[in-house]
């Protein structure tokens, strides 16, 4: 009979060993290698203030699972990255069955929040409160075929949006996209952007965060292979229009933080981006995925969705008690909005509209 061992690390304490052992378990699993699931994830964010911890399984002294987590007041708990971050999870090998609380309880948290652990992750399925869809487009198959899809889905979307392209070029000069940019440069005019489009949409600014900016920053820096930010420029008559920064896996990349000029708004430069961005991602990569929440492009985009979950484990005690005050009625209001879209439709204009006002 084997024996099974908990340990609780820091994750700058993970070794090669542990990083290939990881990323097997994760082949091996079938699931889509989300970088966001990948030990460099976990790695980066333990480099910045949350406190990043990772619960190791081993049986006979063997790593056969790993469980990344962020640990906040009275042992509450919550996924790497919770916010910014589109998959997440226990790493198990096949087999290997633990309850979630057990597995709470050995990493001395209270409570466990997450927002999109991918279908397969049964050791959480049963404390969702809610399952959400999150787009993907699947390049598998090329490109090309992935554009025939769109004509197909969207002909005028796809139509509108190449006359777009050309009258961008005929008003602003050539029109030119990178898809893997290196300049830090651009980096710094995508993050000035963003922020502005926080405030235009009244949404939290989630660059006013320093923990934010700075897991960008270093992923920008990082070369894994396995898990490297992407930074992708469409600039029109050599100045800038459209940015983006992406994390990618060898086949799977995220789209994240994507942001435009807003000079250029009326050419959509944000939609020409995404789609040269497609057909640059042709190089390996056969899913990217939108990431959950609502927006009009994501449905024009996409060719299927994937199931993601929200939802929290919560352990009898202090701690779980303090998290059921703070997050119940957050998540009550979100229920409601998503339930009435017709009024969140209309009450999202209002803000925007706020949001615009606000900004000249």
């Amino acid at each position: 009979m084997s024996t099974r061992r908990i340990e609780v690390v820091g994750p700058g304490r993970l070794d090669t060993g542990d990083h290939k052992i990881w990323r097997e378990i994760r082949a091996a699993s079938g699931a889509p290698a989300n970088p966001f699931l990948d030990p460099a994830f976990t790695v980066a964010v333990g480099r910045v203030p949350p406190r990043a911890e990772v619960a190791v399984l081993r049986e006979d002294g063997f790593p056969v699972g790993y469980f990344p987590y962020e640990r906040g007041f009275a042992g509450q708990g919550r996924a790497v990255g919770l916010g910014v971050s589109d998959s997440q999870g226990a790493v198990l090998r096949e087999g290997v069955r633990i309850d979630a609380r057990a597995l709470l309880r050995a990493s001395a948290l209270s409570s466990w929040e997450f927002d999109s652990p991918e279908a397969g992750q049964d050791v959480f399925l049963p404390h969702t409160a809610e399952a959400l869809a999150s787009p993907v487009v699947d390049l598998a198959d090329g490109f090309e075929r992935c554009v025939r899809a769109l004509g197909t889905g969207s002909p005028g979307f796809l139509k509108q949006t190449l006359a777009k392209e050309r009258s961008l070029a005929r008003q602003a000069g050539e029109a030119r996209f990178v898809y893997d940019e290196t300049d830090p440069g651009s980096l710094r005019t995508l993050m000035r952007w963003k922020p502005a489009q926080y405030r235009r949409t009244v949404r939290r600014d989630r660059f006013a965060q320093p923990w934010i900016a700075r897991l960008v920053e270093g992923l920008a820096r990082g070369g894994d292979p396995e898990c490297r930010g992407v930074l992708s420029v469409l600039r029109a008559g050599g100045r800038p229009v459209a940015a983006h920064f992406g994390l990618r896996s060898p086949t799977v990349l995220s789209w994240w933080f994507p942001a435009y000029d807003r000079a250029y708004g009326k050419y959509s430069p944000g939609l020409l981006l995404l789609l040269r961005i497609l057909e640059a991602a042709d190089d390996g990569i056969g899913l990217v995925d939108l990431g959950s929440g609502p927006a009009r492009y994501k449905d024009s985009f996409k060719t299927r969705d994937l199931r993601v979950y929200e939802g929290s484990v919560v352990r009898p005690g202090f701690g779980g008690a303090v998290h059921r005050l703070g997050r119940a009625p957050v998540r009550a209001a979100r229920r409601f909005v998503r339930e009435r879209p017709g009024p969140a439709r209309a009450g999202a204009r209002v803000l925007a509209e706020l949001g615009r006002l606000r900004d000249r």
